[in-house]
């Protein structure tokens, strides 16, 4: 069994523990990471899915910072929700085959539900930009068509690393 659980990333010099979009998990909270920057990673491990960790829209509002969510699913697939105060909000997923496993047989795909990688890595840039970082649209592409080889966790802080959040 691998690894299901949330990861919350965002930019501020208060820890974002302390901030009301993320209060319903706030005692589950744990930094993994923390830059120099204000770039924070934090964790908060287990969970089906149906876990509130908050709202990105919200956070990237009371930071004033770009703000993203990564939801890790057995190690096998991310889902990315991410916002920015003035980009707005976007959604897609890393490791895509992998995401349509979990969708099941309900005639909805991949697509449905997530941003394409093309639209997606748009929207990163943009994202990108809003906290001051230049990043490449073909680096991100790389990433939003890989696997999760050799996981899914891997594959999420490699698609942080191109986003210019934490360098790996």
């Amino acid at each position: 069994m691998g690894y299901w659980g949330y990861y919350v990333v965002g930019r501020s010099e208060q820890p974002l523990a302390r901030f009301p979009a993320v209060a319903g998990v706030r005692d589950d909270l744990a930094l993994l990471e923390r830059r120099a920057d204000g770039w924070q990673v934090w964790e908060v491990p287990g969970g089906d899915g149906a876990r509130d960790v908050g709202n990105m829209n919200a956070l990237a509002l009371q930071t004033g910072a770009p703000a993203l969510f990564g939801y890790v699913m057995d190690s096998d697939c991310v889902v990315v929700e991410a916002a920015a105060p003035e980009s707005g909000a976007w959604t897609t997923c890393l490791a895509r085959r992998a995401m349509a496993g979990y969708l099941g047989d309900g005639g909805l795909t991949v697509e449905d539900y997530f941003l394409e990688p093309p639209d997606a890595a748009e929207r990163a840039v943009a994202w990108a930009a809003e906290s001051g970082r230049t990043v490449r649209a073909r680096a991100l592409l790389d990433v939003l068509n890989a696997d999760a080889e050799p996981s899914a966790e891997e594959l999420f802080f490699r698609f942080l690393d191109r986003l210019g959040v934490v360098p790996q």
